[in-house]
């Protein structure tokens, strides 16, 4: 049986070095001008020959910080919460701290465990990637006292930091270029709105924008990501009663998209030829699908940044006052939003 590798001490390191361990721990604290340029050495080579590795959580306790930040995701199978992460990431490396992740896969008790977990780890603050995030979970953050910043979603009656897209700008852009390249019927297509302030935010633009072209017919509906039939329904059912005229489907989010995509395969239809298709979030195979996907594209990778950024703010004791910041959308025009005539 192999045995485990013994891990190397500071007490190890004082007795290759020669020294005492309050010269070693000095060394390690960046007080090495407190020292003399032999002993640094004999320090220096005695790390290195024990190859000796600092316990960073045991040095964090016993300064009061831990430097770790828990992020918590609903989906992490969901491209936006990927592009997010990878910002989020980007800036705890700049900033010196270490990032746990905790993909809770839309489970009430993975969302239990790990607000536990993150508790018990003792992280400083917590990043919320809240979106598809169950309502019972978000009132468990609500009663948590750790410096917190949302991204995406915010929670109702919850005073809290939240950065995310500007979903009423995003929407008028996304609205209006329909509207510009002639198309008459328009259909908002999201998952169930509940309390989600960012579909409720894109349906209002949506309509606002709508109301303002009085020549316009404009729709919602609903559909579950999971249940294809009812997703064939409705959009068969809006094809048809509109075939005379060209017709759009504006489309709440990623996800939902591909699954749009999927259903006018299934009904034949081509976008971009028989009818408009514009979706939320720009997706890696938007631009190879037939024609090309028109998109919203987030500035994902930057709406995780800032997120970090502003929960650093919030543990330094730095911010006040609860800050909503938002990023404007651009849009990636394709082949599936084209002019129909």
């Amino acid at each position: 049986m192999k045995q485990k590798a013994i891990r190397a001490t500071i007490s190890d390191v004082a007795r290759v070095a020669k020294t005492g361990k309050t010269s070693v721990s000095r060394y390690l604290n960046g007080e090495q001008h407190a020292l003399s340029p032999d002993l640094k050495q004999r320090i220096e080579q005695a790390i290195a020959a024990l190859n000796y590795r600092p316990n960073q959580m045991a040095r964090g306790l016993k300064r009061g910080r831990t430097r770790l930040i828990g992020l918590i995701i609903a989906d992490i199978t969901n491209p936006y919460s990927v592009d997010v992460l990878c910002g989020i990431e980007a800036a705890c490396r700049a900033h010196g701290f270490t990032l746990l992740v905790c993909n809770t896969n839309n489970e009430i008790d993975q969302e239990q465990h790990y607000l536990q977990l993150l508790s018990s780890y003792q992280v400083e603050g917590i990043v919320v990637n809240a979106v598809g995030m169950r309502e019972d979970a978000l009132n468990r953050l609500q009663q948590s006292l750790l410096p917190m910043v949302l991204i995406d979603r915010k929670i109702p009656d919850f005073s809290c930091d939240v950065v995310g897209l500007d979903n009423a700008q995003a929407a008028t852009v996304a609205t209006e270029h329909l509207v510009k390249n002639g198309y008459r019927a328009l259909l908002f297509l999201s998952e169930p709105l509940g309390l989600v302030n960012t579909r409720l935010e894109r349906l209002q633009a949506f309509r606002q924008v709508c109301a303002r072209h009085t020549t316009i017919i404009s729709e919602n509906a609903e559909a579950v990501l999971s249940d294809a039939s009812a997703m064939d329904r409705i959009i068969n059912d809006f094809y048809q009663r509109h075939a005379q005229q060209p017709a759009a489907l504006l489309v709440a989010n990623g996800a939902l998209t591909l699954q749009v995509a999927r259903s006018l395969r299934r009904l034949g239809l081509n976008w971009g030829q028989q009818i408009g298709l514009l979706g939320f979030d720009e997706l890696e195979w938007a631009e190879l699908a037939g024609d090309g996907i028109t998109t919203l594209k987030q500035p994902t990778w930057q709406i995780g940044y800032a997120a970090l950024e502003r929960v650093i703010q919030r543990i330094e004791g730095e911010a006040t006052t609860i800050e909503e910041k938002t990023f404007s959308g651009e849009l990636v025009i394709r082949g599936s939003s084209r002019a129909l005539g």
